[in-house]
């Protein structure tokens, strides 16, 4: 692979990573119940699983879920269920307004929150198809003749790295803000909008053609 053949993937993942999708808003569900810390560790979950992807996809294993259709179906409809789930607790948070964004000083590094933060992220990742879809179909667009499974690995791992770097950037950017982000109306806004949008992906998943 040539460097310019890698500028070119870096661009495009850059750009792919900035469009918001569910793992945007995981993160941001997750930094605002419970915190800088909770939010950092659902995006490592979602970057573990990228990684995890991607090593499947350049092992040959994902080749293997794509041709089976009832595998494919039930991996799709567990992230639907899933992102159901997560839209209903952010619309339940919002309905009841019982939360307080700054907890940075004590629950938010107790051990369950980082566990809590890192499964949901792995999760609501594993649980997308569509992101083992993008490893398969994708990657290999930016392989020259010649290139081998090191060099696949070599893109699938940036662009979970790349992920990561972004959303801790998020994360950062809602603890600074965390003075306005904690006032209960704000709070019971950005809950409502965020399961929305979780609910909205759930039901395009849901909807979409394999």
């Amino acid at each position: 692979m040539t460097w310019t053949t890698y500028g070119s993937f870096l661009i495009f993942a850059v750009a792919l990573i900035l469009v918001p999708g569910p793992d945007f808003a995981v993160t941001t569900r997750n930094t605002l119940a419970g915190g800088r810390t909770r939010g950092a560790w659902t995006a490592v979950g979602i970057t573990t699983s990228n990684a995890v992807q991607g090593l499947a996809a350049a092992a040959g294993l994902g080749a293997l879920v794509g041709r089976s259709q009832p595998l494919f179906e039930a991996i799709r409809w567990a992230g639907v269920a899933y992102l159901v789930y997560l839209g209903v607790q952010s619309l339940r948070a919002a309905v009841a307004g019982h939360h307080s964004l700054d907890q940075h000083a004590h629950p938010d590094a107790r051990p369950p929150q980082r566990l809590a933060g890192w499964r949901q992220g792995f999760l609501s990742n594993i649980t997308n198809p569509k992101v083992l879809v993008f490893y398969l179909a994708v990657l290999p667009q930016f392989l020259e003749p010649g290139s081998g499974v090191p060099t696949l690995v070599l893109l699938a791992l940036t662009h979970a790295v790349l992920g990561l770097l972004y959303l801790l950037l998020l994360v950062a950017g809602m603890h600074r803000a965390r003075a306005v982000l904690g006032r209960r109306p704000v709070r019971r806004a950005l809950d409502a909008v965020t399961g929305t949008v979780l609910l909205g992906f759930g039901v395009r998943l849901a909807t979409e053609r394999s």
